[in-house]
Order: structure tokens, then sequence, then C-alpha cells
């Protein structure tokens, strides 16, 4: 096995386990620091089809945005400035919940979701609607999103690749992903929180480093590459005092004012160890 970046063979076993698969390992590449999977034969489309949401999706479905609308939210402050008359394209758009907020300030949005069940939710909402990558028109889109998508991914540099035909000259691509480099790994060492974060569909975990060499060699000029913080300090604080998640929901009303949360934030990013990255990249 090489590492899918760099194609080095030094590399070691990180501590922990994938959560729902406890014979999968978890590798970081001692060259460029990407981290990732032993084994990727699990994943396929169907998986993404069958497995994101319960059998009963008029049930579940109301769920599934309550559960994103925070996220929706952050990610529409974040860009709204950019994405003006803009028509997009969210690739892996889940539920829909961030493409029902751009949609007021962007001239045309589609979603991209492999789950199909999904379309009709779409189409009531007026949102464009495509399952298939290779359904895209070429020079469609001024912006692409993907929010934690590209860890999802065998091969996310041939993914890229063909995003970039479906982009107009100069559009660009806003990434989200995971932090390899979380702080409940790299600083607070949190045993129970290496047992619960890798996960069999998330085949890699980036750094800032990892994640520009990726973009790069997809063909993309990275404009930036910033560290954000999802979960705020309550949450980690309760990783570590209890061993699991949930701080941001019993304890944020003493712990988290915004001011706290912003400068916790820039504390981690200062030394790489936000939860969460972002990256905006522009086609060459």
């Amino acid at each position: 096995m090489e590492c899918y970046l760099c194609k080095s063979k030094d590399y070691h076993q990180r501590e922990g386990q994938v959560r729902d698969n406890d014979e999968i390992k978890v590798y970081e590449c001692n060259i460029c620091g990407l981290v990732f999977l032993s084994d990727f034969s699990h994943i396929d489309e169907k998986f993404y089809q069958e497995s994101n949401m319960n059998t009963d999706i008029t049930s579940e479905y109301s769920k599934w945005l309550q559960e994103t609308q925070e996220d929706d939210k952050r990610r529409f402050e974040f860009i709204k400035s950019s994405i003006i008359g803009h028509s997009l394209l969210d690739f892996g758009s889940g539920a829909g919940g961030f493409l029902t907020q751009v949609k007021s300030i962007c001239n045309d949005v589609t979603g991209l979701e492999l789950d199909r069940r999904v379309q009709s939710y779409y189409l009531n909402k007026n949102i464009k609607f495509e399952s298939d990558i290779y359904n895209l028109k070429e020079n469609s889109f001024d912006t692409i999103t993907m929010f934690h998508v590209l860890e999802h991914l065998k091969d996310p540099i041939s993914v890229l690749k063909n995003l970039s035909k479906s982009l107009k000259n100069n559009g660009s691509i806003i990434i989200e992903v995971p932090n390899a480099n979380d702080a409940l790994l790299s600083i607070y060492n949190n045993d129970a929180f290496k047992s619960f974060t890798y996960w069999s569909c998330h085949l890699f975990l980036f750094t800032k480093y990892s994640l520009e060499k990726v973009c790069q060699k997809a063909g993309y000029k990275v404009e930036f590459i910033k560290h954000i913080q999802r979960y705020p300090l309550s949450n980690h604080i309760y990783w570590l005092a209890n061993n699991k998640p949930g701080g941001h929901k019993y304890w944020a009303n003493f712990l988290d004012s915004p001011s706290l949360s912003k400068e916790y934030e820039s504390s981690l990013a200062a030394v790489g160890a936000t939860d969460t990255i972002v990256a905006k990249i522009i086609k060459n």
C-alpha cells in the first residue's frame, strides 16, 4: 500500500480505531501527512444511495434538515458576499438546506446528491437536482461547494479534475473537510475521541498542507485555506470530562459566549488544530 497523494510507502498507524469497523486501520503518511484508511473496498455509490437516511424518508427528512441547519447557516454567511448572482452547484448536497438559503441570492442553484429519494423535495423548493457528475454540463457554474464530501471520495483528485470542466473560466470551488489534526487528537490526546472520530466512510483526513497538495495536483490555484472551529470549547471540555460528545448541547449556556468561541477558534487556528478546514480554489 502507498500514500494516495505522494506515493510514499513511509507511513505509520495512528492510535485509535475506526468506530464502525475495527478491522480497518488508520494510517498517516510520514512524508505529506495525509491520513487514510487501510481499506476502501466497502465504499461505493450504492453505500451512499442507501445508507445516509432511514428508509422512511418522509419522517426523517425534516430531522435531517434540522441537524444541518446550524452548519447551513454558517456556510451561507461565510460565502454569501462572493456568490451573489452566481450559478452554483452544491456537490453532495444532502437535504438541501444550504441550497434553500443560497437560492435567494444566486441566479441558479443545483444540488448533486447520490440519494435520489431527495429529488422530490428539491423540486418542490425549485432547486435543480442531479445524481451523476457526468450529467453536468460544461462551463455551467461560477461556484461549486463541497461541504464534508472530499474525505468520502476514493479518488478526490480525479473528481476535482472532472468538476473543473463544469466550472466557468475563473470559477471557484469551496471545500470544507475535517481536520486530521483536530485538537482532541493533536493537543488533548483524548483516547475516547480516537475511537470515535475515525469512520469507515471517511477514507481520507486532510491537513492544510495535504489539502493544498490535492487541489494543486487537480490543477487548481489555491486562493486560501482557513482553519475554522465548528464545535465550541464546551464540546472539548465535555470530551475531556466525560469521554463523549455533546458539551455544546449541555454546557453552552455558560461556556460558549461569542467572544470566547472566537478567541478559542483563533488559538486553535494558530497551531492548525481546529476541527475543520475550509479552502477556496480557482480554476486555472
